[in-house]
């Protein structure tokens, strides 16, 4: 198959270079790669907690499992984000995740 003749080649194919709301989602993007690192910081830390707590009282501390479960919710929707599987952004543009 022969490529259309008709359009230069520089027509067929827009580039993205100057379109604001891309570089926008990338500035996003960056935000939250940051943020997400601490939030994988934040949730080692939660887990030896609720080890320890485990450990010497013998039951998980509800508070600890809770704030979990958001914890978790928002790695999910921000990894969504940043894969580009979703334009809806994170916490702290959208409320922060239930523990559901």
């Amino acid at each position: 198959m022969e490529p259309d003749q008709t359009v230069p080649a520089t027509e067929q194919r827009k580039s993205s270079f100057g379109d604001t709301a891309i570089w926008m989602r990338g500035l996003y993007m960056l935000l939250l790669v940051l943020a997400f690192g601490v939030a994988q910081m934040l949730l080692c830390v939660t887990t030896i907690a609720q080890f320890l707590w485990l450990l010497f009282s013998g039951e998980p501390n509800v508070q600890l499992t809770h704030f979990g479960r958001s914890l978790a919710r928002w790695l999910a929707d921000t990894a969504l984000f940043l894969t580009g599987a979703t334009d809806v952004k994170p916490f702290p543009w959208a409320p922060w995740p239930p523990a559901s």
